[in-house]
């Protein structure tokens, strides 16, 4: 009886061990977020931390939201995913656009002729015949050619939760139409498109039309006409701007001018589908190389590559270093490469930078905790990756940004302002005390790089090296730039009228007032360390901290003294940079984004001449004077430029940073056998603990079976 028992405890141990070990090998990956169905294919994971407000390429105006659009729409124009500087290249549009100028009488300028001489500009915009929208059901159409979903009745509503729920899907041509439909959609206020208030100064027509369909609903604007925007054949549109004004090509890039469909409002404006919140801010429909397929934002977003996509290809060629990179093997290969984009909801950090360590994560930015476990510094401050990073074949890409964050002056302030020398050497004193290149190294991680002038690179005008220094902050040495001595300025504080920083009329330390947005607990640190800046001087910094609302409030009224802000590009020319500074778009007087209130009237006179004049050597001689007039007012302490660093896995090819193009994602190959490869490596289940467990158990176990046996014995004598 006793060794009958035994014998069948030891074969349940046996059993229960190699049965977990048989489990542990079935399950190698018992980690992967994702279906096992979904290995090897071309898809490429990423993530999101909050869902996009809109999809409307009418009202998106922030990162999030172009980071899905972009793939989704085509605006006639885009920049070359290789070449810089930042060149326009067509998209959906057959060519450039034909750019005509007309005197106040209607008479077309050609020759040689004055900018003030031009009344206003058409721009001539031809497309591509044959491309078509996505696969949607707000085009299908019955044989007798009756739109199937327009007019839906409850009946058919009740069986409609998603837009999947729609057997039919068809599509038709793209047409000049859609765009001119889509700039009559931005003019329409109950839109609310936040580039209205902009366009109304530059297309014609385009507030003559906004006033005149405010009550009328937005699926009658295709019975209305603009003045300024008209096709002028299938495939053939003209855009008619105010006097002359070359940046306007650049919006043409941007997916606001995407074309949009009529049927687009007519089927998403029934009341039954807003209810369901079926809606164009939800389901965007474009003629991109994606389409959404999936919208959940608690969980996943899906772009799927669209079936009718047009031809497009990789380019053939980019800049100099582009084929030693790699980044022409794929010339002339047609896009898109990746069949789907995942994108998974990750609200932290942390998990995100594990998962992508793990290769569940195609690429990832670097957080401030992480930064150190990615990248290192040399002796020469060039970052590179870590051995661990390198180990795993991760590549690093780093770019400056086309943005500037600066500490900014109120020139109308009685202290600080003014055009007098003694204000210009205080704000310079300032300029050079705040060591920007110190903050950079203890907030930024080394993220950045510290600003010259206005520009940042990548934007025209910008120069490089000596040339490009600000000679009233930094010093040229050893072949580099090198920021001037406290003590020389502490010698212009002297000049000034400030000696050690004391004020001749109090006979104390200068105050100074610093005004911010609400203090969080991270913050108070920077803050501490912009008092200490200017303790160096002598000056005493006073924070005050308040809500964004009052904040706001301050620069509106002038009584703020230094504040700190920044601007990103809207499009890469320098017009949209100078203007934060041109007079009459002070923020106190005019309301601008002017929030200094700087005002210099040579200044000005040549931002009026450089702003609508095309590229070349006299607009560039332009720049650079404008680039020394603010050197030497210094309405800002320039600040930095932030640095951009990203990490790739090894299988994430094309990769080349372009901060102008939205779009870029169809230029991206995976090498999805090299990234399962690499998962199983990194996340093969490791049986030795189980080994250790097994043998534990057993160490436990058979004596205990022993004594049991031998109690068993002694009790049946």
């Amino acid at each position: 009886m006793s060794s009958i028992l035994s014998a069948k405890i030891s074969r349940c141990l046996v059993f229960s061990v190699f049965a977990a070990l048989l489990v542990s090998c079935n399950v190698s990956q018992l980690n992967n977020p994702y279906q096992e169905s979904e290995d090897g294919r071309n898809i490429l994971y990423s993530s999101f931390s909050e869902r996009p407000k809109h999809l409307d390429p009418a009202k998106a105006y922030s990162a999030n939201e172009y980071a899905f659009i972009a793939q989704i729409y085509e605006p006639p124009y885009q920049y070359h995913y290789l070449k810089r500087p930042y060149q326009l290249v067509p998209l959906t549009a057959a060519d450039m656009p034909q750019i005509r100028y007309y005197d106040q009488g209607g008479k077309q300028l050609k020759g040689r002729f004055a900018d003030d001489d031009v009344a206003y500009s058409d721009y001539l915009i031809e497309i591509k015949p044959g491309i078509r929208f996505q696969p949607h059901p707000l085009f299908s159409r019955d044989e007798g050619g009756r739109f199937l979903y327009h007019h839906l009745n409850e009946q058919q509503l009740s069986g409609i939760d998603d837009l999947s729920d729609f057997e039919i899907r068809q599509s038709r041509e793209l047409t000049a139409e859609d765009y001119v439909y889509q700039i009559k959609r931005l003019a329409h206020p109950k839109v609310q498109s936040p580039i209205a208030e902009i366009m109304k100064h530059y297309i014609v027509g385009f507030d003559e039309f906004s006033r005149q369909v405010a009550e009328v609903p937005k699926t009658e604007l295709k019975n209305y006409a603009i003045s300024g925007v008209q096709a002028v054949g299938r495939y053939q549109y003209r855009v008619r701007i105010k006097g002359k004004y070359p940046q306007f090509r650049f919006w043409l890039a941007m997916p606001f001018f995407a074309p949009m469909p009529w049927e687009a409002d007519a089927f998403y404006q029934q009341a039954g589908l807003q209810e369901k919140n079926i809606t164009l801010d939800w389901y965007p429909v474009g003629t991109g190389p994606y389409f959404l397929e999936e919208n959940n934002p608690n969980r996943r977003m899906v772009l799927a590559k669209n079936p009718l996509f047009h031809d497009e290809f990789y380019p053939h060629e980019g800049e100099e270093g582009d084929k030693e990179n790699e980044l022409l093997v794929d010339a002339g290969k047609k896009l898109p490469f990746i069949e789907r984009v995942v994108y998974m909801l990750e609200k932290e950090t942390i998990p995100y930078w594990n998962k992508f360590l793990q290769g569940y994560y195609d690429a990832s930015g670097i957080a401030s905790d992480s930064f150190d476990q990615a990248v290192q510094f040399t002796g020469e401050g060039d970052a590179q990756l870590t051995p661990m990073m390198e180990e795993k074949g991760i590549q690093l890409q780093t770019s400056v940004t086309t943005s500037i964050y600066y500490l900014g002056f109120n020139m109308l302030d009685t202290v600080i302002g003014g055009e007098s020398e003694r204000a210009r050497k205080l704000r310079r004193a300032i300029s050079i005390a705040i060591d920007y290149e110190e903050y950079i190294a203890i907030f930024m991680n080394g993220r950045g790089v510290a600003a010259q002038g206005l520009l940042p690179p990548g934007i025209y005008g910008f120069e490089e090296g000596k040339a490009g220094m600000n000679p009233y902050v930094y010093d040229w040495a050893g072949g580099q730039v090198q920021r001037k001595s406290i003590e020389e300025a502490r010698k212009l504080m002297t000049e000034a009228g400030y000696p050690q920083g004391i004020d001749p009329k109090s006979g104390e330390a200068l105050t100074l007032y610093f005004d911010i947005t609400s203090v969080s607990v991270d913050d108070r640190p920077r803050m501490n360390w912009f008092r200490k800046q200017l303790e160096k001087l002598g000056i005493k910094l006073i924070i005050r901290a308040t809500d964004y609302n009052r904040f706001q409030q301050k620069m509106r009224s002038g009584s703020g003294q230094l504040f700190l802000w920044g601007w990103n590009a809207d499009y890469p020319d320098p017009e949209n940079f100078f203007f934060l500074l041109y007079g009459p778009n002070g923020k106190v007087k005019h309301g601008g984004e002017n929030a200094a209130n700087y005002h210099n009237r040579k200044f000005d006179s040549l931002f009026e001449k450089m702003r609508n004049m095309d590229d070349g050597p006299v607009r560039y001689r332009i720049i650079q004077q404008m680039q020394a007039i603010l050197r030497r007012d210094a309405p800002w302490v320039f600040g930095l430029h932030p640095k951009d660093f990203s990490l790739y896995h090894s299988w994430y090819k094309n990769i080349k940073p372009n901060l102008m193009a939205n779009n870029s994602l169809k230029y991206t190959r995976i090498d999805a056998s090299e990234r399962l490869k690499k998962r199983r490596q990194w996340n093969r289940a490791q049986f030795w603990p189980l080994i250790v467990l097994a043998a534990l158990l057993l160490v436990l176990v058979v004596p205990a079976v022993r004594a049991y046996r031998r109690r068993l014995r002694e009790s049946l004598q």
